[in-house]
């Protein structure tokens, strides 16, 4: 087995390396920056408007935005907390202290650059969605970088070779979503979650070891635990996560934002010092770094990229997944609803991660290296404990367990949308047993490989994504112009709502109800 696994691992890092090389970040923030642009820096230039029909309008009266229509249906508000279960995980917590960790504080900044681009990535991803969904045999929404890919990419540029090789690439993307499900979207989030548990609550209560076996037992337990209430949550359906996210997503963010600002007050005088050490360390290398100052600066972009967005996901084509199965008619407003899932997801909440691991000396921030050996798994916990006690350290263990669960209930819809383009709805039946089964693996198995394959399945799907992305950036720009032109400047122009004249019209009989 550890034969196998060393395999598993050489390959990967090689995978890892050309996928988060300089090609793949260029590609990445590339788009970001190519679709800000050309959407004259939409994220900045109609932020009241895009606030105020997507979290503003869920504290209004009979808002659309809570509503759903059928039950085949999700509402605008439940597709963003699907999304964020899904993205709010433990990326936002180990993954940010561990970037810090790594690549110094500088790794925010880039973390942020990265959160600013990909708000418009994500955007368009999410427009695209919508533009291009279609109904199952079930009566479901399925949407998702697939369809955008073979029928838009294919059919709008639909050259005797492109066509084919856009219904590959969205074979690809399903794959390559179907693995990363089992990696970001559940290994590495259960691994997270027992780590956790076990150092904040068991301690003191090893039952040791399987006899014959590295497998930890009180990992298992826990293992065994998640795995009976993820089955019951992800075969209900979407309809049932949903339900769970639009409760637990909410409660356990504000809750985490309001501890880490507490601990944020208590350090207040260290706010000076803490902004300048990761604008300083954005462009120059950390003193526990040796080496050539270019090498140490694209550690430090690398780390934030990467972790920036192993958070957001903006640019996998993931969250549009479970975007496109949202009621809303308008595929601008839901694209608007991306652009507050990507703010929320870096700019809130893991800066408020990024705020606990400076502002409470684990970082030396004159020479931005780590204080002593730090984990970076547990360090959130740490500093938690270090204000609150035990009760900390619980919160924080609690709170992983919130946050990563859910990522993984929102990852199995992820990958049963994959499944479904692949091999239709009886597919999803072996797929979320599967999915349910792998559970227990990410409980016992090693932790630091689980990371790594998340990483690279990462990439991987950012790939074929953004090739279909770039080139339908023209209709993105199209149909955004057609919404402004009717919601803000109140022209009296034709809807654009689906490259499907049959859900055209449909949609557009219903239009005043988004």
């Amino acid at each position: 087995m550890e034969a196998f696994l060393n395999w598993v691992k050489t390959i990967n890092d090689a995978v890892n390396g050309a996928v988060w090389g300089l090609p793949g970040l260029i590609l990445l923030i590339g788009t970001g920056i190519l679709l800000t642009v050309g959407t004259k820096v939409f994220q900045i230039s109609h932020i009241g408007h895009w606030w105020k029909n997507t979290i503003a309008s869920v504290f209004k009266k009979n808002s659309n935005a809570t509503k759903k229509t059928d039950r085949k249906t999700i509402s605008q508000f439940q597709a963003l907390c699907a999304a964020l279960a899904a993205t709010v995980g433990t990326g936002n917590i180990a993954g940010v202290a561990a970037a810090i960790v790594t690549g110094g504080p500088g790794a925010v900044f880039w973390m942020w650059v990265a959160a600013f681009f990909g708000m418009m990535t994500n955007f368009s991803e999410n427009l695209l969605g919508i533009y291009y969904r279609r109904r199952n045999k079930d009566g479901e929404w399925s949407g998702g970088p697939m369809y955008y890919l073979r029928d838009g990419l294919g059919k709008r540029y639909g050259t005797k070779w492109l066509s084919p090789v856009s219904k590959v690439l969205a074979v690809l993307f399903c794959c390559f979503a179907i693995l990363a499900s089992f990696g970001i979207g559940n290994m590495a989030q259960i691994n997270k979650i027992v780590l956790n548990m076990d150092a904040a609550f068991f301690q003191n209560a090893s039952l040791g070891m399987i006899p014959g076996t590295e497998i930890n037992i009180i990992h298992l337990i826990i293992g065994i635990g998640l795995l009976i209430i993820g089955a019951l949550i992800i075969i209900g359906g979407l309809q049932r996560i949903a339900r769970v996210a639009e409760i637990v997503v909410p409660f356990m963010a504000v809750a985490y934002v309001i501890g880490s600002l507490i601990i944020f007050g208590i350090n207040i005088k260290q706010v000076g010092p803490m902004f300048v050490s990761i604008f300083k360390f954005a462009f120059t290398p950390a003193a526990m770094l040796g080496g050539g100052i270019g090498v140490l600066i694209k550690k430090t972009m690398t780390q934030g990229f990467k972790r920036g967005v192993f958070s957001n996901e903006a640019g996998l084509g993931s969250s549009v997944l479970v975007h496109s199965s949202s009621n809303v008619k308008e595929p601008v407003k839901q694209g608007m609803w991306g652009i507050f899932e990507v703010f929320f997801d870096t700019f809130v909440v893991c800066t408020m991660t990024a705020v606990v691991v400076l502002s409470t000396g684990y970082i030396d921030l004159a020479t931005g290296a780590p204080v002593g050996d730090l984990n970076g798994d547990t360090l959130v916990s740490q500093a938690f404990g270090q204000y609150f006690g035990a009760p900390g350290t619980w919160f924080v263990a609690i709170a992983m367990l919130f946050f990563a669960f859910t990522t993984v209930l929102g990852w199995s819809q992820y990958g049963s949308k994959a499944v479904e383009y692949l091999f239709g709805t009886t597919g999803v039946k072996v797929y979320k047993f599967i999915f349910v089964a792998m559970i227990v693996s990410g409980a016992v198995m090693e932790g630091g490989l689980a990371w790594d394959l998340s990483d690279t399945f990462n990439g991987l799907m950012m790939i074929p994504n953004l090739i279909g992305v770039v080139p339908l950036l023209p209709l993105v720009l199209k149909i955004t112009k057609n919404y402004v032109d009717r919601k803000i400047k109140g022209k009296d122009v034709a809807p654009m709502l689906s490259y499907d004249e049959a859900i055209q019209a449909e949609t557009a009989q219903h239009l005043d109800e988004d």
